[in-house]
């Protein structure tokens, strides 16, 4: 009798991501929420496509999606090259609720990166859409993301809008920890 592979703990229920989506990835490809373990799948790797990612360590990653596993809050996304087992596309939305709309909430789509090799097979657009479906689906009324102006005809065709601008202040280096 073969072993059976322990069940993942995942950020979220499988069941908000849209089987609809799910269906339109390439054969091999599968979406799934960010697991506890997928700091071994490659998880920062594929994230450096979009920024510096500091590797604190495993430890240091797994108390970091404890953190961001909260109830409503945050939804991590990862597509999985199942051949390989390693991550080939993330992105998050993460759920702001508000005072203004009648206490309304807002999606705010965030980090959305698919690694080189995988780049061109739509699997940004795979991770929009699915983003986009959670955050309708959890009542948003509008579902919102930052992104540069080369990036802006490829939010397009996900079905988003340009619409005011973008902000940003930085802070300064820090050579300590911060207070809170």
């Amino acid at each position: 009798m073969a072993a059976t592979e322990p069940a993942l703990d995942l950020m979220f229920s499988q069941d908000l991501i849209s089987s609809e989506v799910v269906k339109q990835l390439p054969p091999g490809l599968t979406m799934r929420p960010l697991a506890s373990t997928d700091y071994k799948r490659g998880h920062l790797s594929v994230l450096s496509v979009l920024s510096v990612v500091n590797d604190l360590g495993e430890d240091a990653w797994v108390a970091q999606f404890r953190a961001l596993a909260l109830p409503k809050t945050y939804y991590c996304l990862v597509i999985v090259d199942q051949a390989t087992d390693k991550i080939v596309g993330v992105g998050t939305v993460f759920i702001e609720y508000k005072f203004l709309r009648g206490f309304g909430s807002v999606g705010h789509i965030e980090d959305i990166a698919v690694d080189k090799s995988q780049q061109g097979k739509k699997l940004g657009m795979r991770i929009i859409q699915a983003l986009t479906h959670i955050s309708e689906n959890s009542g948003c009324y509008k579902t919102i993301l930052n992104c540069s102006d080369a990036n802006i005809p490829f939010y397009e065709k996900c079905g988003y809008t340009k619409k005011e601008n973008e902000m940003a202040k930085y802070a300064p280096e820090r050579t300590h920890s911060p207070k809170l």
